[in-house]
């Protein structure tokens, strides 16, 4: 079993029995691990200790954060992309395609790719000369790098593809390491959907790091107060993961559903947040 696949197993322990508040030991024993490995690989892989993390996904704290979802998203809005916590705090500029161009499929647009490593397992990342278009991530299995490219590559099946690892490792610098989101550097998006998709995409761009929302809060900001699950689907279609953050949105009940790259991977994103942002100077 390598590392993320207990990882992945370790998580959704923790998710499943949350409410027991599982020990250290029990936690380990589960993958397989003494107690003083697994906590230093949980530590290291999700950013804060089984404990803490398990705190951080408490049916409790999630109803907290939903409950001033609403005031959040206003005062997001208001704010714009620029405010405290936006997106890691990186300056983001982001376009969309244009209705013509998404029509095209792709063509025309040269897509650079390539894997780097990242605190949620191997990341695939898609630029354009216009900016990121597509972040994705590796899932358990031989074939799991393959899957995720493919899952990519069906979203824009005739644009062309260049391997390019120098260039995503550059930009997977900025993405995943909190010291060089400070360099000023602007860091460009391309969303690549329909005009529904991008609405409901960018109101996920205002959530502020650290804070969940439920369904029903993007239809309500996106003034479609009925169609959270025409929502559900435009965020389970995003194509840049954790740059444009669906893990922070969860079910009204607080529970944590569904997530197109696995639900242990967005619980670890969560948790990483949570941390994140509590320990973020105010």
């Amino acid at each position: 079993m390598n590392d993320y696949d207990r990882i992945a197993k370790a998580l959704a322990f923790l998710e499943e029995n949350v409410d027991e508040q599982p020990d250290l030991d029990r936690a380990a024993a589960e993958v397989g691990l003494s107690p003083f490995h697994f906590q230093r690989l949980f530590t290291r892989w999700v950013g804060v200790s089984p404990k803490k993390f398990l705190q951080y996904l408490s049916l409790d704290r999630a109803k907290e954060c939903l409950a001033d979802a609403g005031s959040v998203l206003d005062a997001s809005f208001a704010a714009g992309l620029s405010g405290p916590g936006r997106l890691h705090d990186l300056f983001v500029a982001h376009e969309a395609l244009t209705p013509g161009e998404y029509k095209l499929r792709g063509a025309g647009l040269e897509i650079s790719w390539g894997w780097a490593d990242s605190p949620f397992g191997e990341a695939l990342v898609l630029t354009t000369p216009r900016g990121i278009c597509g972040l994705a991530f590796a899932m358990p299995g031989p074939d799991g790098k393959r899957a995720a490219f493919d899952d990519m590559k069906r979203r824009w099946p005739e644009a062309t593809y260049r391997e390019n690892p120098a260039e995503v490792a550059r930009i997977a610098g900025q993405l995943f390491d909190p010291g060089a989101r400070r360099s000023g550097e602007k860091l460009k998006l391309l969303l690549c959907g329909s005009p529904w998709q991008i609405k409901v995409w960018e109101a996920l761009l205002t959530i502020p790091q650290g804070r969940l929302v439920a369904y029903d809060d993007i239809a309500q900001a996106v003034g479609k107060p009925t169609a959270s699950r025409a929502v559900g689907t435009a965020v389970g279609a995003n194509p840049i993961s954790w740059l444009v953050p669906c893990h922070r949105v969860i079910r009204k009940s607080g529970a944590i559903s569904h997530y197109h790259w696995g639900r242990p991977r967005k619980m670890a994103m969560i948790g990483w947040e949570a941390a994140h942002a509590e320990a973020r100077p105010s």
